[in-house]
């Protein structure tokens, strides 16, 4: 056997039993070797072989799991110091790659699959924010421990926005240095393991945020990794032109390029593979399939890069999820067709912002019945998209959460706790995969920012809205099995009074159906409305019901005997008593 042919498969750092294989691509490089504590960090380290296509090896006798280390690379006169950009654990975004076994996390009993995606309510989670104090951010170990709060609110997956290690310790994630590597001021690589083996323990799937349109740009060892670049661009993992300008800096990947492909396509796989995560959601896409963002510059490499990705994910684990954020509504998004990017669902901006606009005009005129009934129709495939009143988007960088936009003034009063569990409502009650931001349940007021932790005690001041939110994500899922309607792709506007601001739809699954009635007015309303058939029909859900808040008026929204007289297109009618800013379920008895 030759000394090639005895080369172990793989890249980054691959510990075995009598040491450690490395293997790096430095394709510019004159020379690479790998220096470490088990070399004493000598400047000469140990000399690795070139082989095929500017990739470097050596196999180091004794090094262990939990050793660093850092690739030397020499190129004409300069001396690099890089970490391994591959390494799944490191001391910092600046300091030093660490081997790690990738295979010594204790998997068993580990059998959870993803729900699908008709009964899926996700939770969107900034770690650092979550559960933490003043001055130290959160954790992995810190989100763990609300598992149970989670799993009695009826959440079955839980979206942490990105974990890859970045710059500082306060980071939304989105800049990440160390792409194969978890923050390490979050816990690191076996906290992610763990957090993740006991979210499936709790009936919880866990979707990560990545970013592929650019990385760093701070702390990022990526940047002229070896010594070779182009108009003082990145080198070997970006774009050297006009492509490889972002909103974020000078650092879009280099989708054409066969090792950067590799590079992305692989780290897409780790997270799944690895860490046994559920699906992940792909940041910013606009700037992954065009140069500018704007429609313009368009990146077919970009786009066959997310097509190749989600191919090979959807053949190797069919029952993963895959989310874009493109903010554009362009089907091809979702398409798994020649042409489309292959993701299952996208962000729905068409449904946020009319959303938005609804709860927080000031005047009840302003508020639009047909511009909501627009944004509930969605399209043919309604779980494509993933619908929402609040993200880490909608309420930071000048943006508020939907409390304090309607009423800055009194953000946990009356008009505020009766607008906001309405937009909620809604976006349990609409065709979509709903999506809740953190803290949302308890009316989290002001605006998100990494370094100001959750007000927990709002959990227990507004424990009644947090049942509120309970009870509709129970509805939504069918957890009783009276709202099988409320899964179905079925949609169907039953009734659409502009003037009265009202407004009732019915969800179907089959043979089963619900029925969703709105009003956005101040005042309560008296609403007749046709109805999928005659007989009587089961309040299951009632948002001004007084049990949720001392503030609510407590309406009375009587159960409904439909009447065999025809109204709206539907064989059925019925009338409605509805409480101000309010939406009610009903189903067959």
């Amino acid at each position: 056997m030759s000394e090639h042919d005895a080369h172990r498969p793989g890249l980054g750092s691959m510990p075995h039993d009598g040491g450690t294989a490395f293997r790096v691509w430095a394709p510019n490089a004159d020379a690479v070797a790998v220096t470490g504590s088990f070399t004493d960090w000598s400047g000469d380290g140990h000399a690795m072989v070139s082989e095929d296509n500017g990739h470097w090896y050596a196999d180091v006798e004794g090094v262990r799991p939990g050793d660093e280390y850092q690739f030397v690379i020499t190129n004409g006169d300069q001396r690099l110091m890089r970490i391994d950009p591959r390494a799944r654990v490191v001391t910092n975004s600046s300091g030093n790659a660490v081997v790690y076994d990738r295979d010594a996390f204790d998997w068993a009993g580990d059998t959870f699959g993803c729900p699908p995606h008709d009964e899926l309510v996700i939770y969107e989670t900034h770690i650092g924010s979550f559960v933490a104090t003043e001055g130290d951010a959160g954790d992995l170990g810190g989100l763990a421990g609300k598992l149970g709060y989670l799993a009695e609110l009826g959440i079955n997956a839980i979206e942490l926005m990105p974990v890859a290690e970045f710059a500082g310790d306060y980071s939304w994630g989105y800049n990440p240095s160390n792409p194969f590597a978890v923050e390490s001021n979050y816990g690191g690589a076996d906290a992610l393991k763990a957090f993740v083996k006991e979210s499936h323990r709790h009936g919880i799937a866990v979707i990560l945020d990545v970013v592929i349109n650019h990385y760093g740009p701070s702390d990022l060892a990526l940047w002229q990794f070896d010594g070779w670049s182009e108009d003082g661009k990145g080198g070997i993992y970006f774009y050297n032109d006009e492509r490889s300008s972002t909103p974020w800096g000078d650092t879009r990947p280099d989708y054409g390029r066969e090792e950067v492909r590799a590079y992305l396509h692989d780290n897409a796989l780790m997270w799944l593979e690895e860490f046994h995560l559920d699906g992940l959601r792909f940041d910013a896409t606009l700037y992954v399939r065009t140069i500018d963002g704007l429609g313009t510059g368009d990146l077919p490499e970009g786009w066959d890069l997310m097509r190749s990705i989600t191919t090979t994910i959807r053949e190797r684990h069919p029952d993963k999820i895959l989310i874009a954020e493109d903010l554009q509504s362009d089907p091809a998004i979702t398409s798994p067709d020649e042409g489309g990017a292959g993701f299952h669902a996208q962000w729905d901006t068409s449904f946020v912002h009319p959303v938005r606009r609804l709860l927080t005009a000031v005047d009840d005129a302003d508020r639009s019945m047909t511009e909501l009934a627009d944004a509930l129709r969605g399209d043919d495939e309604p779980f494509r998209r993933i619908v929402y009143t609040e993200s880490h988007d909608e309420v930071a960088n000048g943006k508020l959460r939907v409390p304090h936009e309607v009423d800055g003034g009194d953000p946990s009063g009356w008009a505020a706790q009766k607008r906001a569990t309405l937009g909620f409502a809604i976006a349990l009650t609409t065709p979509g995969i709903p999506m809740l931001f953190q803290g949302q349940e308890f009316l989290e007021d002001e605006w998100f920012r990494d370094d100001v932790p959750l007000d927990w005690e709002r959990a227990e001041q507004f424990r009644d809205i947090v049942r509120l939110g309970r009870d509709l994500v129970h509805l939504r899922r069918d957890v009783d099995g009276v709202s099988r309607g409320l899964r179905g792709e079925g949609f169907e506007v039953l009734h659409l009074d502009d003037e009265a601001k009202a407004l009732a739809w019915a969800r179907r699954a089959g043979d089963d159906v619900a029925v969703v009635v709105v009003n956005a007015s101040a005042e309560a309303r008296d609403i007749t409305t046709g109805m999928p058939s005659a007989g009587p029909w089961v309040v299951r859900f009632n948002s001004d019901a007084a049990t949720y808040s001392a503030l609510f008026a407590g309406h009375d929204t009587h159960d409904v005997d439909a009447v065999d007289e025809p109204l709206d297109d539907q064989p059925a009618s019925g009338t409605v008593s509805v409480g101000a800013y309010t939406l009610v379920v009903l189903t067959p008895a």
